[in-house]
């Protein structure tokens, strides 16, 4: 138990890293005042699952785990604050529409589980019902990336799964599990069980595609260059339109 206070401040640290990460991301909705193609989903099961182990880890349900509660405390804060841009800049009352049910849907869930918690349970019954219903929405959670890991295999890019943020979502998952096992407690641990196997599975999937995409690269430069030792003149020809073509399309919709 002497090592778990450790390792719950490197999952604090991993946590936070991960948690600011899309701060890019919604600086340029408020830059451009859209979501574009954003799913706000995401960053509401996020929203929830900071919620659901802040509230297993109050001292009234779960004792000794105030570092999850600071984790869970500061992440709800941030992710709510996604949400709140989100809602601002979607581009569609539809989407808006959309998210806002399911907000109200998760919030009428977590009121429920908050109110049963509270009176009609009470002791250990009430750190089972409650680690239970975390660790099920933490391990949804955990899940989400399975639809960007399949647009991974069937794109053969990894362009849309940055690499410092599947390291981040591993080096996280790893951490709170040994906070976790140190503790005993199968509430944090099980869901980043789940949460460190996806990260790897991540990890793997950037190794192979990664070299996949430079061999295609490659393979691209091998043919101009080869295009280019063939036909010199009319790879000059092509290289006179370029710059036409780029103000054209500078001009247009491309670079909006």
């Amino acid at each position: 138990m002497l090592s778990t206070p450790p390792f719950g401040i490197l999952g604090i640290l991993n946590s936070l890293l991960l948690l600011l990460a899309p701060m890019i991301t919604f600086q340029r909705v408020i830059r451009k005042r859209s979501t574009e193609k954003i799913s706000g989903i995401p960053y509401v099961i996020s929203l929830f699952n900071c919620l659901f182990s802040m509230w297993y880890s109050l001292p009234f349900v779960s004792p000794n785990n105030m570092l999850v509660t600071i984790i869970g405390a500061s992440g709800t804060s941030i992710q709510a604050t996604y949400v709140l841009i989100f809602l601002i800049f979607a581009p569609s009352w539809k989407e808006k529409a959309k998210i806002s049910g399911i907000l109200f849907l998760l919030f009428l869930i977590f009121s429920t589980v908050a109110l049963v918690s509270i009176f009609a349970l009470h002791g250990y019954k009430r750190m089972l019902f409650c680690g239970l219903v975390s660790a099920i929405v933490g391990i949804s959670m955990y899940g989400s990336p399975l639809t960007i890991m399949r647009l991974v295999i069937k794109t053969k890019s990894v362009e849309y799964m940055p690499l410092f943020l599947s390291i981040f979502a591993f080096t996280c998952s790893i951490t709170w599990l040994v906070y976790g096992l140190l503790g005993a407690d199968p509430f944090i641990y099980v869901p980043n069980v789940v949460g460190a196997l996806l990260g790897l599975v991540q990890l793997i999937l950037y190794a192979v595609y990664r070299d996949i995409k430079r061999e295609v690269k490659k393979e691209a430069v091998d043919e101009s260059v080869k295009m280019e030792l063939e036909n010199p003149n009319e790879e000059k020809i092509a290289d006179t339109q370029i710059p036409m073509q780029f103000f054209s399309h500078h001009n247009g919709q491309i670079l909006n």
